[in-house]
């Protein structure tokens, strides 16, 4: 325990430890399905559309709400709402551990979802009002590197839990955790932010129409065609989202409560360092998303082996917290080489990926993409916080942690489309005249590769599938690499908070 300079509050690290432990649950729950995803789709007859859906709804639910509920935070107590947002996701993850059907778990990923979106802001929130000096600089590393590091580590611990005990203890092993995070909140110190008031409920329905459409059309567009409703969905979410900025400028301007502060975007290191905070949630969970789905369906792993090896990806993560606040480097030079090594490990995995991968040849890339998460995502926090005033820090917490799981929902939804679309032209290239199978493995996102029984068909969906992960790989890749462009026009803001007169 240590005491600011003023002497007058202290800064202990056990607030730290209970919300990054809270947050970690929440983290780890996005991606623990995703090696869970064969064997869902097998017990509830799911197909790849569903289990986007699955994925997808909950950081959809979550990124929709989370500036919301995060002002709710700021005015009636963040401690509070940390705790609330805890029960939610709690008795969520009791519903999606007992749902009989796809519709039940996909319902119940939703209420997870809002629970999330009550605790992750609030967990930045305090962290940002809690520390300051170069224990502001580490608590922002390790909320970085839990972002990173527990993403990759839930495929370890949803294989674990399947091969031994079935996909629903996914959820169940949320409750213990829970529990506990519940009972050490009293240790963590209640904050607001007397600046904020008032409700925005036009900017807060046409945020949520605007965002839930533009990821409905581009997940359902595989089953739809891009026709029709999809073309419908997406002119919703063009209206819905212009009508958005629009409402929320008119109410700046006159003085009235917004959702969101458009004057946030004016700020170059938020702005800029937001575009790469996107891009890399969307490299990220989509490329999560399909790996487990090759290694397990393609390659014959069982789910713990792709958690293993998946989770070389947090190895990286934590090795990189570890590092970054003992770097002699600016921020912004640490989050552009984090989202390089990132780009070349992506396209590196992609080249690997191939019917005779070996079991251990992705890991030393995954490792690499993993330091990179971690380099980027440590730093981010501070480099968009930064120039903000301080009276703007609780609707700046709540925008960025928006930021990185609308990525994170546009990502599995992109990178689904393109696993899809490249499954279908694979599959006719390799089989031609399997219309029947064609059309399975397309739909199950390549699952039902495993159960196919004749050894030509098979070899040909293997190498089909290996085919349309490669594609995703590198075109994640491609998109991390934009991220970097994103970070050359990061001013040069030496990790200092503007404060205001």
């Amino acid at each position: 325990m240590a005491l600011l300079s003023n002497g007058t509050r202290q800064q202990s690290w056990l607030p730290l430890f209970v919300l990054g432990v809270g947050m970690s649950m929440i983290i780890i729950d996005a991606t623990i399905v995703n090696v869970a995803v064969p064997a869902i789709m097998g017990d509830l007859g799911l197909s790849a559309t569903d289990v986007e859906w699955v994925n997808s709804i909950y950081s959809l639910a979550f990124a929709a709400l989370l500036i919301p509920l995060g002002r709710t935070g700021d005015v009636r107590g963040r401690r509070g709402m940390f705790a609330i947002g805890l029960v939610v996701f709690l008795a969520a993850s009791l519903l999606a551990a007992a749902a009989g059907s796809g519709a039940m778990l996909i319902g119940a990923r939703v209420v997870q979802g809002i629970g999330a979106s009550m605790v992750v802001p609030m967990t930045l929130a305090i962290i940002n009002s809690l520390y300051t000096g170069a224990r502001r600089t580490v608590a922002f590393a390790v909320w970085g590197s839990i972002i990173g590091g527990m993403a990759a580590l839930g495929p370890l611990l949803g294989g674990w839990l399947v091969t031994d005990h079935g996909w629903r203890w996914a959820f169940w092993v949320n409750l213990p955790i829970g529990l506990l995070v519940l009972l050490g909140t009293v240790r963590v110190p209640e904050s607001k932010d007397p600046h904020v008031g008032g409700s925005d409920v036009p900017g807060v329905l046409l945020s949520v129409i605007g965002t839930s459409s533009l990821v409905f059309g581009l997940i359902e567009g595989q089953r739809y065609g891009w026709s029709g409703p999809i073309l419908a969905a997406f002119l919703v979410a063009v209206l819905a989202l212009t009508a958005f900025v629009l409402v929320e400028r008119a109410r700046a301007r006159a003085g009235r409560p917004v959702i969101l502060d458009l004057s946030l975007l004016a700020i170059p290191s938020f702005r800029y360092g937001g575009v790469a905070a996107m891009i890399i949630t969307l490299g990220e969970f989509g490329m999560i998303l399909v790996l487990p789905l090759f290694l397990q369906s393609a390659m014959g792993f069982t789910a713990f082996r792709t958690g293993l090896i998946v989770a070389s990806l947090a190895g990286g993560t934590f090795l990189a917290g570890g590092v970054v606040p003992k770097l002699p480097l600016a921020p912004r030079v640490i989050v552009r080489l984090g989202l390089g090594l990132e780009a070349v490990a992506a396209i590196a995995i992609g080249l690997a990926v191939s019917p005779s991968l070996g079991p251990w040849t992705l890991v030393p890339w995954l490792v690499v993409y993993g330091v990179g998460v971690g380099f980027a995502s440590a730093q981010l926090p501070n480099v968009m916080l930064a120039d903000v005033p301080a009276r703007q820090s609780g609707a700046a917490s709540g925008l960025q942690s928006t930021i990185r799981q609308f990525g994170a929902a546009i990502g599995i939804a992109v990178l689904g489309a393109v696993l899809v679309t490249g499954l279908d032209q694979a599959m006719a290239r390799h089989l031609p005249v399997s219309h029947d199978l064609r059309r399975a493995v397309r739909d199950s996102g390549g699952a039902a590769v495993a159960a196919i029984r004749d050894p030509a068909q098979h070899a040909a969906a293997v190498a089909a599938s290996a085919e349309a992960t490669r594609r995703v790989t590198v075109v994640a890749g491609i998109v991390l690499f934009g991220g970097v462009g994103a970070t050359l026009l990061l001013p040069d803001t030496g990790g200092r908070r503007r404060e205001e007169e």
